[in-house]
């Protein structure tokens, strides 16, 4: 709903036009069980007079058969949706709620505290510009205050509000909220979360929420909402360096070409130089284009069409960058990937990347080490459940823009795409490789195994003998494969001459060797005899289908 302004009823169009310049701001809830976390919506909500007459009458109604909160309305009804969180008084979905005040619109997106719901969390957490983490005051910082903040961290949400929520339970108690706001600071330290601030609240009686509280005079600092409508985030996007993702060609007629996109970062303006990956073809802008006409600049986030003047060849998944700042392109990055699927992640399977506009194949080649969200202890993992953390090894099929997540979200982030079902299975923020490891100790002998070295290439090490046909057959093929396997993201090895014990030597640093000499101890032989009549493509194809169907790719 919007802010009631009395230019509704005098002057429509001037209150649409302020409505719509508004500022907006995307704001989430999180914390442990119960800490009142849709009871907060449901008061922003209430307090400033955003809820029509029949959905009072409705929850005052609901509150009576399965409120919480006594002879009082339950505010939290106001955002619980599904039937199963009204029943067992918890969030289970994100609820996304809208309103308006005289300063900014907001989105509101209310996110489980329940540990099993990490996913729903993350999802909620990826477009937001600050987090608003609620603490019992009775209990104080929990094992889920800890990993909501290292969630809140770890996808870049720049500001972040502490609300000591129930300070009605503790008699406004000043030393009770000076007690863990110390505690908050000490934990946060190791986060990197800097813009913290910090309110006492209660949710259910309105206090210090929309309103000052006359309970908590020793509190001096702004009400929730007014932190809300005055923290800083035009200074949040990257106005720097330019990513322009291609999401659609426009093609009406013959006279007009336009790449349409959202700007993810930077500013653009007619006449600026421009270079195209991957093709690396540069051209000048000509005119950025909207459904209100032509501008004169354009910045993230906005959307637009940009047109160019040379015709050189776009299409969806490219991406426009500033030519005096071209970034590099790379098939291989690092990222903190948050695994969504009831499926275990298996390093090594392919799966389909999506980042920004593009697409393509890739896999997860290794598991660095698993991140537990509760003490965030890191452990070595084979796998990933549903709902963990980890940081991985990522690797495409064709060289993108992978840049930092914490400088540039539209194209620092990614998802992984189940090929089979078509499901996502996870979600990744990439991490810049300039890092570096403070955690390194030295090693007094070789702790990577054939079985990890295989696992980081995507294969298993095995030495494939190709048998029949005639020799130029045969050792076309042979090279011809070991090119394919190697732009699938493979390490092959085609031998020519090499002994049993080299080749023991070689399997045992992962490689997938190839040859067609017999005499060797092969663990996989393809023989080419009904290969001989197809083509080129049908004859590397099939070879490849047998050597999966092997399982060692």
């Amino acid at each position: 709903m919007s802010h009631q302004s009395d230019l509704i009823a005098t002057d429509i169009d001037t209150y649409l036009e302020q409505h719509e310049n508004k500022e907006l701001l995307r704001f989430l809830t999180c914390g442990s069980v119960d800490d009142g976390k849709s009871t907060l919506i449901g008061r922003l909500l209430h307090d400033s007079k955003m809820i029509y007459e029949d959905q009072l009458a409705a929850i005052q109604s609901d509150s009576k058969k399965v409120g919480t909160t006594g002879e009082e309305i339950d505010l939290a009804l106001l955002v619980d949706g599904l039937q199963a969180e009204r029943e067992q008084g918890i969030t289970i979905d994100v609820a996304y709620r809208y309103f308006s005040t005289a300063k900014r619109k907001f989105i509101i997106a209310d996110t489980p505290g329940h540990e099993q719901y990490t996913r729903n969390m993350a999802t909620g957490a990826s477009t937001c510009d600050l987090a608003i983490i609620l603490i019992d005051a009775r209990h104080g910082v929990q094992v889920q205050t800890r990993r909501h903040s290292f969630i809140v961290s770890l996808l870049g949400i720049k500001h972040t509000v502490v609300a000591i929520n129930k300070m009605d339970l503790v008699e406004f108690s000043e030393e009770r909220f000076e007690q863990i706001k110390q505690d908050y600071l000490e934990f946060a330290k190791g986060l990197g979360l800097k813009d913290i601030h910090f309110a006492p609240i209660s949710a259910l009686k309105g206090d210090n929420v929309v309103n000052p509280s006359e309970h908590m005079p020793w509190y001096t600092g702004s009400s929730l909402m007014q932190t809300l409508e005055n923290v800083e985030i035009a200074g949040d996007a990257n106005l720097e360096e330019l990513r322009f993702p291609v999401q659609y060609v426009n093609r009406p007629n013959l006279n007009f070409r336009g790449y349409c996109g959202t700007l993810s970062a930077g500013i653009v303006r007619p006449g600026d130089e421009v270079t195209v990956l991957p093709s690396g073809k540069s051209s000048k802008v000509k005119s950025i284009v909207t459904f209100d006409g032509e501008l004169q600049e354009a910045f993230a986030p906005m959307s637009v069409t940009l047109t160019l003047e040379d015709e050189i060849d776009i299409s969806r998944g490219d991406l426009i960058v500033h030519s005096q700042q071209v970034p590099e392109s790379t098939q291989s990055f690092t990222a903190h990937l948050v695994w969504m699927s009831e499926q275990e992640l298996i390093p090594g399977r392919g799966y389909e990347i999506k980042l920004a506009s593009t697409r393509t194949a890739g896999r997860i080649n290794a598991i660095r080490h698993r991140i537990d969200v509760n003490t965030l202890e890191q452990s070595p993992a084979a796998t990933l459940s549903l709902n963990e953390i980890a940081q991985v090894e990522v690797t495409l099929e064709r060289p993108v823009v992978a840049d930092d997540y914490r400088r540039h979200k539209g194209t620092g982030s990614f998802i992984v795409v189940d090929r089979l079902t078509n499901a996502t299975v996870a979600a990744g923020m990439i991490q810049a490789d300039t890092e570096t490891d403070t955690s390194i100790e030295l090693q007094d002998r070789s702790a990577i195994s054939t079985e990890l070295r295989a696992r980081r290439c995507g294969q298993t090490a095995a030495l494939i003998q190709l048998t029949g046909g005639d020799d130029a057959l045969r050792s076309s093929l042979l090279f011809t494969l070991e090119q394919q396997l190697f732009n699938r993201g493979r390490l092959p090895l085609a031998l020519t001459d090499q002994s049993d014990e080299q080749v023991d030597a070689l399997k045992a640093a992962g490689l997938l060797l190839l040859t067609d000499h017999d005499g060797l101890q092969a663990d996989l032989v393809l023989t080419l005899d009904a290969l001989q009549t197809q083509t080129p493509a049908a004859q590397v194809n099939a070879l490849l289908e047998q050597i999966a169907q092997a399982e060692l790719i």
